[in-house]
């Protein structure tokens, strides 16, 4: 997966495109990450000790990993991800545009 916890990313299609946020979460085997402030939804909660009242709560739900871009830590505009070996034999991700590494 081109997304890891706590990446920025930009959502480059669906209803909050253009949004950037950081990753909460991600789910390699369902191909989906959790992004603060991204694909929010209402859920109905009962009451229980962490939330007496109940109600109606808002949270992020996950989104597909392809509707979104890392963000290059360089110029802070999306970007493709590639990978490369280095001569230890490590194994790291680097931004398209700018040939950064990213991890």
């Amino acid at each position: 997966m081109h997304v890891k916890k706590d990446d920025t990313v930009f959502v480059i299609t669906g209803k909050d495109k253009g949004k950037k946020g950081r990753v909460i979460a991600a789910f390699p085997r369902e191909n989906r990450v959790l992004v603060e402030g991204v694909n929010m939804i209402k859920k109905h909660s009962k009451p229980s000790q962490q939330n007496p009242q109940g109600g109606i709560i808002t949270q992020e739900a996950p989104i597909h990993a392809s509707n979104v871009m890392l963000v290059d830590p360089k110029s802070g505009q999306p970007t493709r991800v590639g990978y490369k070996v280095l001569d230890n034999g490590k194994k790291v991700r680097v931004a398209k545009k700018s040939g950064e590494v990213i991890d």
